[in-house]
């Protein structure tokens, strides 16, 4: 089976991995972190939250990246200049420095699909998609769980392992916990 990551620029295959069974349903549609204000995000109800999602996705750059099993949209990575997120302001992540870094934050796999490498497909492809953009470096802020089971509802930020794997490094320690877990700073430079 072929594995293909682009852009995510087709809002209904965003929908598919990102959207509620319920259009009418507050979920999070992976706006939590990528609205740099919290007023914002908080004010999205319901079908509002598609609606501004949709309008990301006709912006350049769109708001991440989707992975495609021979030709089904099977899950999505959040990745966009951290200057455009609430990143930039979040005082339990730090800033390593000055850099213009990206930031990926967000997996998504749809169900059956998980434990196939979809994930580290996505964050290839996070990665490609930033360079494409001229990113210097790109971040990810994962969890550190030394190698315990993650909760599925709180993997969505991946693990210090997977930025392993793809070549990061860490660059800092932060102050966020999730799921039980510190969060670290995941750094790969891409100049």
């Amino acid at each position: 089976m072929s594995l293909l990551v682009r852009p995510a620029t087709s809002f209904p295959d965003v929908a598919a991995v990102l959207g509620p069974r319920r259009p009418d349903a507050s979920v999070c549609w992976c706006l939590s972190y990528r609205l740099r204000s919290s007023a914002e995000n908080r004010s999205l109800t319901g079908p509002a939250r598609g609606e501004r999602v949709e309008q990301l996705c006709a912006l350049d750059p769109p708001p991440g990246v989707l992975a495609y099993r021979d030709g089904e949209v099977v899950g999505w990575a959040a990745v966009h200049p951290r200057a455009d997120t609430s990143f930039a302001t979040n005082r339990r992540i730090p800033h390593v420095d000055d850099l213009d870094v990206w930031s990926v934050w967000c997996f998504r796999v749809r169900p059956g699909h998980r434990k196939q490498g979809i994930t580290h497909a996505l964050l290839d492809g996070a990665v490609a998609f930033a360079r494409d953009h001229g990113a210097p470096a790109i971040e990810g802020y994962p969890v550190d769980n030394g190698g315990r089971r993650v909760d599925l509802t709180m993997a969505y930020v991946g693990t210090r392992k997977l930025f392993e794997d793809a070549g990061f490094v860490p660059a800092s320690a932060t102050t966020s916990v999730l799921a039980g877990f510190p969060r670290v700073v995941m750094r790969l430079d891409l100049r």
